[in-house]
């Protein structure tokens, strides 16, 4: 099947090249019997992967079992997984059967398995590795024959660390693990996205929309969607809901999308300029990140701000204003930091923050994992 094809079917939005590697690898992938791990933000539409793999598998006529692990209250989960025994504890009327028997020929997709407690994650491997199980309240074992999907938006490799997920349990889950890009690590999809959801939710509830402007539209790109599809989806909605479907306006987007406008208090509109080549569009989406990069990594904003003074400005060659830069402190006080210094410096700050986690940093960066391997590469540090 084409993939655009693929991508119709199951619903998955995108012509980025991070969407078309992550489709590339989902074909490969659902025709297996493979364990799936699925990372990504919250947000970011790992139940849509989730389904895309079932329903590309040979399972696909079988039942999907979707679970949120960190839904249920840890004196249950084990019940509600495995199942239970009439009598087994109080309230406990009659047997019944727990997911991974219903999901019996079929897949289970357990979300959130970061927040699985620590005795259930034994018996969750007992699974992965035999296909059996116990019921609580029963010494009978039992086995059954599905497809395990799970997901999380944790660092599970930090987790292990800090010794509150399996070691053993992590390394039989990322034998394959698909990772799903931040929405502002594919900000050329946001205005399919934004057209998606709004044509969607005008005929459904016969609203007549008259669009975005292409104004509005770069404030929606420019934007950190920490919350990804699920916020944009939400703010698109609201807008159509509030604004009654007329035209949506720069000042109109202002208004909902307030993680571009206001930042420490005043405006910060960012320069806006169509990149030429994918290494332009990474050069501008690094720089960016700079300004909003969380203090645990580098306020370097801030701390200029206040050490440097008023920032300066850097242009490209043919005169265009790109962003606002800050002067640095040395023999020279009129020596600027270039785009490239600047790019390095975030770099292996982030390195050193992440203790050279790729996934960590690319989040951080706001960059795709395949972009970081060739900077860091290009900076002799791997």
């Amino acid at each position: 099947m084409q993939r655009e094809e693929f991508q119709q079917q199951h619903g998955i939005i995108g012509e980025s090249t991070e969407i078309q590697e992550l489709v590339d690898v989902i074909q490969q992938v659902a025709p297996t019997e493979l364990a799936v791990l699925i990372t990504g933000e919250s947000g970011t539409g790992k139940e849509v992967v989730a389904k895309a793999l079932h329903n590309s598998s040979l399972r696909k006529n079988k039942t999907l079992v979707s679970v949120n692990a960190g839904a249920i209250p840890e004196g249950i989960i084990e019940s509600e997984l495995f199942g239970h025994e009439k009598g087994a504890f109080t309230g406990a009327s009659e047997t019944r059967k727990g997911y991974f028997e219903q999901a019996d020929g079929g897949t289970i997709f357990l979300d959130e398995i970061g927040e699985m407690p620590l005795a259930t994650q034994v018996k969750f491997l007992r699974v992965l590795e035999s296909g059996e199980f116990t019921r609580v309240g029963s010494a009978v074992p039992r086995k059954t024959n599905v497809r395990v999907i799970a997901a999380t938006n944790k660092d599970l490799e930090w987790e292990v660390e800090q010794k509150h997920f399996r070691a053993d349990l992590f390394y039989r889950l990322r034998s394959v693990n698909i990772r799903i890009p931040s929405l502002r690590q594919r900000r050329d999809d946001i205005q399919l996205l934004m057209n998606f959801f709004a044509k969607e939710f005008s005929e459904q509830n016969k609203i007549s929309f008259e669009g975005f402007s292409e104004d509005a539209i770069e404030i929606f790109k420019s934007a950190n969607w920490n919350g990804n599809i699920r916020e944009l989806k939400n703010v698109v909605q609201s807008m159509l809901v509030v604004e009654k479907g007329k035209r949506i306006e720069a000042e109109d987007a202002r208004k909902y999308v307030h993680d571009v406008v206001f930042r420490n208090g005043r405006e910060r509109n960012l320069p806006v300029y169509t990149a030429k080549t994918v290494e332009q569009a990474e050069r501008e989406l690094l720089y960016r990140a700079l300004l909003d990069l969380k203090a645990g990594i580098i306020d370097l904003k801030t701390f200029l701000e206040e050490r440097l003074g008023v920032p300066t400005k850097i242009v490209s060659d043919d005169g265009k204003l790109l962003a606002p830069v800050y002067p640095v402190q040395s023999g020279n006080n009129d020596e600027n930091i270039s785009l490239e210094e600047m790019e390095k410096r975030m770099i292996l700050s982030a390195y050193e923050k992440y203790k050279g986690r790729k996934n960590k940093m690319a989040d951080a960066l706001g960059v795709s994992e395949r972009t970081l391997y060739r900077k860091l590469r290009e900076l002799g540090v791997e």
